[in-house]
């Protein structure tokens, strides 16, 4: 596995196993996961420190021993990645209709800032179906277009409205293919299902293991999926998956935690 998977496995364990069993763990409780999901033990270290460079946690030293607390940041970091998790599977209102269209003119000679405006945009789900257009059918973003706009200092090169399409130009389906590589998406949605539908793990370190992989492979979704409505994507993969994971989540949690309640146990210095 690559650094960066152990990274985004190492968010997941704080995030489904840490927080909500106690904010601090010992090192070694979080290298026999890690080690046990596939990643050596120097990668998984340096996973640690990565986190906590990046303001996930701080160290607590004991001696030769370490333990790690997660940090004000760190929580709100995976509340809000649960947030977005969550509302993969939460009942949502009939669409009306509108769309957040961000209009943004950047010269090329701020190609730079072109680029983190384009991969800001994507990470709020929104599409790019024509040259400098911007869009998404969630008037509930806008807080997320505000940030963008002020963090790369667009205001005077912004516009930014909400509104319904009109029959002139591109069909709302004809936005929607060229805005969005659903293609792609389709393909790891089916990815996730062939790997993880049906699947009956073992009691303790197999179902703990599997849980966790299937909660990180989860959590690359939401900024993947654009969450389009059915309106406009109908008998979309994504809502079917969504289903499954709710489910198999549900099926294996309390045995997981109690298997990491195991660990911590048996892990934690003497």
């Amino acid at each position: 596995m690559s650094a960066g998977s152990a990274r985004s496995l190492l968010l997941t364990v704080l995030g489904e196993l840490v927080m909500p069993n106690s904010d601090s763990v010992w090192t070694s409780s979080l290298l026999y996961v890690l080690t046990g999901l596939g990643i050596e033990e120097q990668t998984a270290r340096q996973a640690i420190a990565r986190g906590a460079a990046a303001g996930w946690i701080k160290a607590h030293r004991h001696g030769r021993e370490v333990q790690w607390e997660l940090t004000e940041s760190g929580r709100h970091l995976i509340e809000e990645g649960a947030q977005r998790v969550h509302s993969m599977s939460a009942e949502t209102e009939p669409w009306d209709g509108n769309w957040v269209i961000v209009l943004v003119s950047i010269p090329q000679s701020q190609r730079a800032v072109r680029k983190k405006l384009y991969s800001a945009l994507s990470w709020e789900g929104f599409g790019n179906p024509t040259s400098g257009v911007w869009l998404s059918p969630h008037p509930d973003r806008r807080a997320g277009v505000q940030k963008v706009v002020d963090d790369l200092a667009l205001r005077e090169s912004a516009l930014v409205f909400v509104g319904q399409s009109l029959p002139i130009g591109l069909r709302e389906d004809e936005i929607v293919r060229q805005a969005w590589d659903l293609d792609e998406v389709t393909a790891k949605y089916e990815q996730l299902l062939i790997r993880f539908s049906g699947l009956r793990p073992e009691p303790g370190d197999p179902l703990l293991f599997t849980h966790i992989q299937l909660v990180s492979e989860w959590q690359r979704f939401p900024f993947l999926d654009p969450q389009l409505p059915e309106a406009l994507l109908p008998n979309w993969i994504g809502r079917r998956a969504a289903l499954v994971f709710t489910q198999l989540r549900s099926e294996w949690y309390e045995d997981a935690q109690a298997r990491w309640r195991e660990v911590v146990r048996e892990t934690s210095p003497k």
